[in-house]
């Protein structure tokens, strides 16, 4: 009996953990355009995502301490952060490994997610942001979620998606800006 009570109390916390990272996670209550912790977006994804992280891949963290805060739409910065760890979990059916790193340079803030899935094949690398471009098999991907990404990242920030890869390695890399600057929001 106690067993279970502490299983259900496991639950429980999990429960509330996923609601509050849900919640955080889309913003639901606060204004579009909001000074964002770029860390505590990452950890809400891999909460969120944790259901498919669980069943072998591990997540290695290399965040930099001194981290700024950026200028951003926070939602939509999750909704890339999501897809491109999807996308690795997806390359690595779902086994190896993830590591997130952050760094700032040029008064930039840049987020490095590299998986050791089997990479992109390069004659495909300039066509992966298209929309509707998918290596995926037929009712297993849009094709969208990397333009989707691509399009938040470069047209409601104003930084920049990049792609390396090779075999056993592929490396997204999100630079942003600090600040989208006054003519350049859209709200």
């Amino acid at each position: 009996m106690m067993g279970l009570l502490s299983e259900v109390l496991q639950t429980t916390e999990r429960i509330s953990q996923i609601v509050r990272a849900v919640k955080s996670y889309t913003y639901l209550d606060q204004a579009p355009l909001l000074e964002v912790d770029v860390h505590e977006g990452l950890e809400n994804t891999l909460i969120i995502m944790q259901h498919k992280l669980k069943k072998g891949v591990t997540v290695k963290r290399d965040y930099s301490p001194n981290l700024p805060r950026i200028e951003a739409y926070a939602s939509e910065l999750n909704q890339v952060w999501t897809n491109i760890i999807d996308n690795a979990i997806d390359a690595m059916n779902g086994r190896g490994e993830i590591k997130i790193r952050t760094y700032e340079e040029d008064q930039r803030v840049v987020v490095e997610i590299t998986d050791n899935g089997p990479g992109i094949p390069e004659e495909i690398q300039p066509r992966i942001f298209e929309p509707f471009f998918t290596t995926k098999a037929p009712g297993h991907g849009t094709g969208l979620g990397l333009h989707i990404s691509h399009d938040i990242i470069a047209n409601r920030h104003h930084g920049q998606l990049l792609v390396e890869s090779k075999p056993a390695e592929t490396t997204f890399k999100v630079i942003l800006p600090k600040q989208i600057t006054g003519e350049n929001k859209h709200e």
